[in-house]
């Protein structure tokens, strides 16, 4: 059994999304967004993005996380502060014991929409279709969502391909 818990880390809201995999199609469990934007300074929220998701290991007993790498664009202090609040995430889940494993958005959105350069509605629409979802969830959601799925095919193709490296014409070598 996979607990999976994603995360789209951001300065002011940080999105998570956990599925469960232990099925043969992934299952929704919770998701949410950690909004910080009111807080006054980045301390204040980067501990806040700490106890939450701290909270959050607690509550779903992730065994494995995702989370989406840094993107440099224009703005170098974004993708610092972007950096710092990851880093928050990141520290969280490792000290619940959990391995964290890193997705570029292009690499998501391949994965879910199958175009790197997929929109933000793109990403939603398929995450609610792929999780059975009533409702399109919340952007940060949905893509932290998306990111849990990224990481459940990509754990799923990896065990066929070495499930695959030890046969051959179906002999066993």
């Amino acid at each position: 059994m996979s607990i999976i818990l994603g995360i789209d880390p951001g300065s002011r809201r940080t999105g998570f999304g956990v599925i469960d995999t232990s099925a043969s199609k992934p299952r929704y469990v919770t998701s949410g967004c950690i909004n910080v934007a009111k807080l006054a300074d980045i301390p204040a929220r980067l501990d806040a993005i700490f106890s939450h998701i701290q909270d959050i290991c607690v509550q779903v007993q992730p065994t494995e996380c995702a989370i989406e790498q840094v993107f440099l664009g224009r703005n170098v202090d974004s993708a610092l502060k972007l950096g710092h609040a990851r880093g928050a995430a990141m520290v969280a889940v490792l000290q619940a014991g959990v391995p964290v494993h890193e997705y570029a958005a292009r690499q998501v959105k391949q994965a879910i929409v199958g175009k790197g350069s997929a929109t933000k509605e793109q990403v939603q629409h398929m995450v609610r279709i792929l999780l059975s979802l009533p409702g399109t969830p919340q952007e940060d959601a949905a893509d932290a969502l998306a990111i849990a799925l990224c990481h459940a095919n990509f754990s799923a193709s990896m065990g066929r391909i070495a499930g695959a490296v030890g046969s051959r014409r179906g002999r066993t070598v």
